[in-house]
């Protein structure tokens, strides 16, 4: 389903405007050799590999870890909620790590991609980590 939705997506997006970029929110430890032994890993890779071959101007894969909600939003996956409350008591400890991002942090790394691009299409969660440190300056 997660590659079924998002290629159909993609596949429209490309063919009514190939001049766009276009941002796929995917996941640490996907896989793009697509020969990771956990499928979820190996799918994610091969929904990359198939969204890399539109043809887009630009296309980014961003690889976040941990996503904080911000500003009151709620999951509407129940048991991710009881995750996020859980955690919430650390959250200004997991900011330190580098797996870890806010939902604000993503938003503005989606931007600064789109205008500005970046040097590869595939946007591992320290590199998004750093590419915010730089923004904050």
């Amino acid at each position: 389903m997660n590659y079924d939705i998002a290629l159909s997506a993609g596949t429209t997006l490309a063919r009514l405007n190939p001049q766009m970029t276009f941002i796929y929110v995917s996941g640490s430890g996907t896989d793009s050799s697509e020969k990771e032994r956990s499928m979820w890993a190996r799918v994610k890779g091969k929904t990359e590999n198939d969204l890399l071959k539109l043809p887009f101007k630009d296309a980014y894969m961003f690889r976040p870890g941990v996503i904080l909600p911000l500003y009151g939003i709620q999951s509407k996956t129940k048991v991710y909620q009881i995750f996020y409350d859980v955690m919430k008591p650390l959250y200004p400890l997991l900011k330190k790590l580098n797996s870890v991002i806010s939902s604000e942090q993503l938003g503005r790394a989606m931007i600064q991609v789109t205008i500005n691009g970046y040097p590869r299409p595939r946007i591992e969660s320290n590199e998004l980590k750093s590419m915010i440190r730089r923004l904050n300056q």
